[in-house]
């Protein structure tokens, strides 16, 4: 068995982290999709605070990843975007929360703790 090394952070390297998903607005999107069955476009405009440009791209990043399905029709005469978390994004997710709570829990609490 391979000792660790004491000169590389605990929990790995950082670089490890997906960075499709350590971007901060991915992140939302990624997150608030978890909890979610699926959402239109307009519900993730709206919870993101993204432009609509900005949401399109971010989208587009997640969906090339295989991180989500996209799936554009009507409403009526209304055009709809309707986004869900595939599994292979919700396994994602699930290790990146993985990855970063095992970096982070070696810092303190609080500043109060040595």
């Amino acid at each position: 068995m391979k000792k660790p090394d004491p000169e590389s952070p605990p929990g790995g390297p950082p670089g490890d982290l997906d960075k499709t998903i350590h971007e901060p607005a991915r992140l939302l999107l990624m997150t608030t999709l978890f909890v979610l069955e699926s959402a239109d476009f307009l519900f993730l405009l709206n919870q993101t605070g993204l432009t609509r440009g900005n949401l399109s791209v971010h989208l587009q990043k997640l969906e090339s990843a295989g991180f989500l399905n996209i799936v554009k029709g009507y409403s009526g005469r209304r055009p709809n975007t309707n986004v869900r978390l595939t599994e292979s994004g919700r396994a994602a997710l699930i290790r990146y929360r993985e990855k970063m709570e095992r970096l982070l829990s070696v810092l303190p609490r609080s500043t109060d703790e040595p």
